[in-house]
């Protein structure tokens, strides 16, 4: 059955404001996954704030032509089914959730994707931005390397007063 003009309108405007906002929007192939692995792929997705959406080629197209970041970019890798990972927060979410799922789906394929300063990334691309920690990863080990020092001062100074208050109870029962 067609989509109404009404409809197609809406899921560009949707499309249009997803990826202004976008950090990062990836692409796969998804075609041979059931509908059960479809859900479980958004259900991951969703826990990690990514959101997926599957929608026909020439309306993404559409929706890029009218973002002035998008609007001169190589959009020839953008043929088949494909379905579209987008984070508003974090940039690698889309390329983690989506390799995560391919390794254990190999149904689903990594095409490619879009940065939010407009660049095409390739396949290779994409995996290798997989592999870098998360956001808050990287947020939590920036803190752990600030906070270091003021462990390593307070388990010295610790130690010191441990052996201080043994001497004292030693001398104390002497």
């Amino acid at each position: 059955m067609a989509i109404t003009r009404d409809k197609k309108q809406t899921l560009v405007a949707d499309m249009t404001g997803l990826m202004s906002e976008a950090k990062m929007t990836v692409f796969a192939a998804y075609q041979g996954l059931s509908v059960a692995e479809m859900q479980e792929l958004r259900r991951s997705a969703r826990e990690a704030g990514v959101i997926i959406r599957v929608v026909k080629n020439r309306l993404v197209k559409v929706a890029m032509s009218g973002i002035d970041i998008y609007k001169d970019l190589d959009v020839s890798a953008l043929s088949g089914q494909l379905l579209y990972a987008v984070s508003t927060e974090d940039e690698v979410a889309p390329a983690q959730v989506l390799d995560k799922f391919a390794k254990t789906h190999p149904a689903l394929v990594l095409k490619g994707g879009f940065s939010a300063e407009g660049v095409v990334l390739s396949e290779d691309e994409i995996k290798s931005l997989a592999g870098l920690p998360s956001k808050n990863q990287l947020i939590a080990e920036v803190v752990a390397q600030l906070l270091s020092p003021v462990h390593d001062v307070t388990n010295a100074l610790s130690g010191n007063l441990h052996a201080l208050l043994d001497g004292v109870s030693a001398k104390a029962t002497n």
